[in-house]
């Protein structure tokens, strides 16, 4: 089947408008300096940020998703999709296998995408005017650490961001799969839409509880040297060294944000991405409900 990019784009900067928020309060709690934290929550994140840095400080870092999205989507979609038709049949375990196929390969736009994300989101933390600019956009920020570090910089957190993705993705699919067989996805049902917008809400919380803790390790390493100070060798010193200063704990930091930014953004995808399909296929082409197009990567919004 062939896809309008509008079909990509549209919805996914729907979700990222919605989410980046979410976002943004979730990298902050991730990576703050647990001897002086700038806030106390979720809410007090949000209260602070706005106060300090005005309302767009929520949407530091946008362009990068924004960037991103339509190839993320495309991706996702055409390898999740040729894997399924590749493995023959249309079982649980082959949805799992093939959501993770999709976000293993996603991976090298991903991870490049949320450095520059992050790096962005950090940029003057409670200032309301930057006194200093690093970086002028997402963009900018990339081609910096490249002229700095090479291809190994702006790759920063790619195992890291693989470790993550690979079953998270997989979570996804197979979630989207089990939810909209058992609410019976029909298109003639009335209520069709609700059971996708819950279904993909449903399954983007599942996807994010199940690799979260390693979301927070990422978060780490990517801000890692941001204020040309460098604590982590690896993975593995990442997460020795954060279980040993702040516990447990420490990889459910951002938690809240996250599960409260699933639901919205999937949401806000689904009634897009049905806008969409409103207007480009004709009542001859919906004899099924066709879910693989209106799932939206839990990842990277």
């Amino acid at each position: 089947m062939r896809h309008n990019h509008g079909v990509y784009f549209a919805p996914g900067a729907a979700g990222v408008l919605v989410g980046h928020p979410f976002d943004t309060v979730k990298v902050r709690l991730q990576v703050q300096n647990v001897e002086k934290p700038l806030y106390r929550g979720t809410f007090h994140c949000f209260q602070s940020i706005i106060k300090q840095e005005s309302a767009f400080g929520l949407y530091k870092g946008i362009g990068s998703p924004m960037m991103g999205l339509t190839f993320i989507n495309a991706l996702v979609f055409g390898v999740q999709g040729n894997t399924l038709r590749a493995l023959g049949k249309d079982t649980p375990l082959n949805q799992f296998l093939a959501g993770s196929a999709a976000g293993a390969i996603q991976c090298v736009i991903c991870c490049p995408m949320e450095l520059a994300k992050t790096r962005m989101q950090l940029q003057g933390t409670g200032e309301y005017k930057l006194k200093k600019k690093n970086y002028k956009n997402s963009l900018d920020c990339l081609v910096k650490i490249y002229q700095k570090e090479g291809l190994r910089g702006i790759n920063r957190g790619m195992v890291s961001t693989f470790i993550r993705e690979t079953p998270s993705f997989g979570f996804y699919f197979l979630t989207y799969d089990c939810m909209t067989r058992y609410l019976g996805c029909e298109a003639e049902d009335n209520y069709v839409i609700p059971k996708l917008l819950f279904s993909g809400g449903m399954s983007g919380i599942v996807s994010w509880l199940s690799t979260y803790p390693m979301d927070v390790i990422k978060s780490r390493l990517q801000a890692d040297g941001v204020g040309g100070v460098t604590q982590y060798k690896g993975i593995l010193d990442c997460v020795h060294k954060s279980y040993h200063d702040e516990g447990w704990r420490v990889f459910t930091r951002g938690l809240t944000s996250t599960l409260l930014r699933a639901f919205p953004v999937n949401a806000a995808t689904f009634a897009t991405v049905t806008v969409f399909l409103m207007y480009m296929r004709s009542e001859d082409n919906l004899h099924e409900c066709e879910p693989g197009p209106i799932i939206q990567q839990p990842s990277s919004l």
